[in-house]
């Protein structure tokens, strides 16, 4: 009979931000289900936010982390829900400041793997322990095949927009492009820093090129020819934890939304959140809830105050508060966002799709969303363009709303499909074992 390997012993040090310490948590919960170990090392005041969604506290560990004093960040300062989109790289420089203590956390803990995404000085320290490294990235295969390919030779911080707009070679969509607003965007973000001196670009690149292996959180029914490119391109193995749905919370609805809700009915509710990532200028921040008041549907849109205020309620656009009052919320704190898109009263959600390749995929490829028109030349949405996508989605007479609706609940049944995510996750702890080694 086949000995069952020994269960594992993993690590996992994501970016300080709930967009990444959420779905880091979501796969340790897949792998403690089925026995393995997980220390999960985070700032030490961010715990109780993610304590709720730790089903198996017996296996996941939750290591606490002192996050080093940087000049110019809050004191209380710990991920970047907590500072403005300005200060991001300096919560970056305080993670990198924290690799004394990772080094001892990691001899003591020995782990048989480490899961990492931003901190691009993991894989060398882990290799001098004997610990494999692995590149869990958040951001989908579509994006880093694009932006972060070998094949594209930039030299130094020369790069111009125009080196973006078009994909490298071998890419195996080109229909899926760069507008030049967009272009330049990613032009201008290769050259800029983002903690510690190291550029945004070179901390992803020496991450990819120096972990033992890369993984991602999607499937091969949705992202298959972009995995393969990816292994083409890395040379290296491509694990799939697979949709890594998360598993259902232990807590209820806040009763303040659970009320809110229930005063609507069936589908009719938007919800919109950008996550902690991300912070708008104020005029887009008020062209977008305009956009939701032009609707004439009820709506909660979850945001963080747009750049240069301090609140949401200084932000809002005179009058506006008066006349949603009743059917539209603009919160600016954290939600239970996967109690909310569970709720029945939900019928679309407006999100910021993570990259502008997701939203390409989801919207040319798949069409299962209405991507937001934007200003060729600056990139901008109005109120009419965010008003015109949520009515194409929720209006009954609309033919692509009725396409989104169906071609949705088709993936919907794929990724619910029973046994697709099991097969998923016993194929990456497989994976896991071959890379331990």
């Amino acid at each position: 009979m086949e000995k069952t390997p020994p269960s594992l012993h993993i690590a996992m040090y994501p970016w300080f931000a709930l967009g990444h310490l959420t779905p880091f948590l979501h796969v340790a919960n897949k792998l403690a289900k089925l026995g393995h170990k997980i220390s999960y090392l985070i700032p030490t005041k961010t715990q109780p936010k993610l304590q709720p969604f730790n089903r198996f506290p017996d296996l996941i560990t939750f290591v606490p982390i002192t996050v080093p004093h940087v000049n110019g960040l809050p004191p209380s300062a710990e991920t970047t829900l907590d500072v403005p989109f300005p200060l991001h790289p300096l919560i970056m420089t305080a993670m990198d400041r924290t690799e004394p203590d990772i080094e001892r956390l990691l001899r003591h803990l020995k782990p048989d793997i480490i899961f990492f995404d931003f901190t691009h000085w993991v894989p060398k320290l882990a290799r001098s322990l004997g610990i494999k490294s692995l590149h869990y990235c958040i951001i989908s295969p579509v994006t880093i095949g694009y932006t972060l390919s070998p094949t594209r030779k930039f030299s130094g911080e020369e790069v111009s927009g125009a080196d973006f707009m078009h994909p490298p070679p071998g890419y195996p969509d080109s229909s899926i492009k760069l507008h030049l607003h967009e272009a330049r965007a990613f032009a201008s973000k290769r050259a800029s820093t983002f903690g510690s001196d190291v550029g945004f670009y070179e901390r992803q690149s020496i991450s990819l090129h120096e972990a033992d292996g890369l993984a991602y959180r999607t499937c091969r029914e949705i992202e298959g020819q972009y995995i393969d490119y990816l292994e083409r391109e890395f040379r290296k193995p491509v694990l799939l934890s697979g949709p890594a749905i998360p598993e259902p919370p232990t807590s209820s609805l806040e009763e303040q939304w659970a009320k809110w809700f229930s005063g609507f009915r069936t589908g009719s509710v938007v919800y919109c959140a950008f996550g902690s990532e991300c912070t708008l200028m104020k005029e887009q921040f008020q062209e977008l809830i305009l956009g939701f008041e032009l609707t004439g549907l009820p709506f909660l849109a979850a945001l963080k105050p747009p750049i240069g205020t301090e609140s949401i309620e200084e932000a809002l656009p005179e009058g506006f508060e008066e006349r949603v009052k009743g059917r539209g919320v603009v919160h600016g704190g954290w939600v239970q966002q996967q109690l909310i898109l569970e709720h029945e009263a939900v019928g679309a959600s407006l999100r910021i799709a993570g990259q502008i390749f997701n939203a390409r995929m989801m919207a040319n490829n798949l069409k299962v969303g209405v991507e937001v028109e934007k200003g060729e030349e600056d990139g901008l949405f109005t109120r009419d363009s965010v008003c015109k996508a949520v009515k194409t989605v929720m209006e009954e007479s609309s033919e692509v709303g009725k396409e989104v609706r169906e071609n949705h609940a088709k993936i919907r049944e794929m990724l619910l499909k029973k046994d697709l995510e099991s097969s998923y996750v016993d194929n990456f702890i497989e994976k896991l074992q071959k890379l331990k080694g």
